[in-house]
């Protein structure tokens, strides 16, 4: 807990930021408490490689949240965000999970301060690959963006894509990885997330 607490204080002193659906659709037991390092890297408007931690917890069958924060290069700095998703059909038979997603960020983005409000419908589905399961899933999450400056605001779009699944890295097994790219539609920026997640219980 205290190197946790070490992290997110390195990380608060920098610039921050935060972004990807994260690890809400890949399946976890009531009570599951991950925490996830990914590396970040925007790939549009004078964006730059990052670093990123989250933290996910599974409250019940059908409701998970998480938080995080993060550094990174470019114009897109000082960004914490929260995060609830909530099942609405689980992934069962010919069924893929469908579940929505609402997100808070605080965030300082080319000199403005904003407050970006969204919610990211999110369709996954569980797959065999290779005698492993992994979940693919694409979301689109769209939002508003207030900027507290200018007090003007934006509507955000993007097209999220990605998988989630066991490492299979004999001895690492018990962590998961995660690929995720993100294309910005409107307002919005096109960036990739390659993570691991390491459980805390």
């Amino acid at each position: 807990m205290k190197r946790i607490i070490a992290t997110i204080a390195t990380l608060a002193s920098a610039g921050v930021m935060a972004y990807g659906i994260g690890q809400s659709t890949h399946p976890m037991a009531e009570g599951k408490k991950l925490v996830s390092t990914e590396f970040t890297g925007i790939t549009s408007d004078n964006g730059g490689m990052g670093v990123q931690v989250r933290y996910t917890q599974k409250v019940n069958r059908i409701f998970s949240y998480d938080a995080g924060l993060g550094i990174s290069g470019g114009d897109r700095a000082q960004r914490f965000f929260v995060g609830a998703d909530y099942e609405i059909y689980p992934d069962y038979l010919r069924q893929p999970r469908f579940s929505m997603k609402a997100n808070l960020e605080r965030a300082e983005e080319f000199d403005t301060t904003n407050t970006i409000i969204s919610m990211a419908p999110t369709l996954s589905k569980g797959f065999n690959f290779w005698g492993k399961e992994a979940f693919p899933y694409v979301s689109m999450p769209v939002g508003l963006s207030l900027n507290s400056d200018s007090k003007s605001y934006e509507n955000t779009i993007s097209l999220n894509t990605g998988i989630n699944g066991q490492l299979p890295i004999k001895g690492y097994r018990h962590l998961n990885g995660n690929l995720e790219l993100q294309v910005g539609l409107k307002e919005s920026f096109t960036a990739f997330v390659a993570g691991v997640t390491f459980p805390m219980n």
